[in-house]
């Protein structure tokens, strides 16, 4: 019995995606951090980036405790959206964190980070693949532009700068 309805919901899900033509969008952007790559990893976890973004509050799904390591699995609700991620790579003494990240109904997106050491500090290359699911997904694809994407990064070594000032 439940065969025979996922087997239906399957069918009306293809039926409902026959017509739709998803976009995808890659974009990368770089900027510059005063520390050294094993420390500038850290703001990329979901505990590092609810140190620097107030909408940020990640509820873990595995492991519980929130330990950072591959195949971590984790939600937000950031900017009123739930979003499941799982960590795909992660390797802290070289400067990298990847992951994949779904908005139910609306987007999938692959993201990268990676930090490199330059000179006495450290550059990060953030790389982001949006593909849409939905029209509103494409709708997603098409509002974030080059210039939107360097806009949005850009913010984040400033959030990093008051996160580390003293309080």
């Amino acid at each position: 019995m439940l065969h025979r309805e996922l087997g239906e919901d399957r069918r009306a899900v293809r039926a409902a995606m026959s017509d739709f033509v998803a976009e995808r969008a890659s974009h990368r952007h770089f900027f510059a951090l005063p520390m050294p790559p094993a420390q500038a990893i850290a703001w990329f976890t979901p505990e590092g980036e609810r140190g620097r973004a107030e909408d940020w509050d990640p509820a873990y799904v595995y492991p519980a405790a929130g330990v950072t390591e591959e195949g971590m699995v984790f939600t937000t609700a950031a900017g009123g959206e739930a979003t499941l991620w799982l960590l795909t790579r992660y390797e802290p003494d070289a400067g990298r964190a990847e992951y994949a990240r779904v908005t139910h109904g609306s987007r999938i997106a692959m993201v990268k980070v990676l930090c490199e050491a330059e000179g006495a500090q450290t550059r990060v290359t953030v790389s982001y693949t949006i593909t849409a699911l939905s029209d509103a997904g494409n709708e997603y694809v098409r509002e974030m532009s080059a210039r939107r994407f360097a806009d949005y990064i850009d913010t984040w070594p400033e959030a990093i700068a008051r996160a580390r000032a003293p309080k």
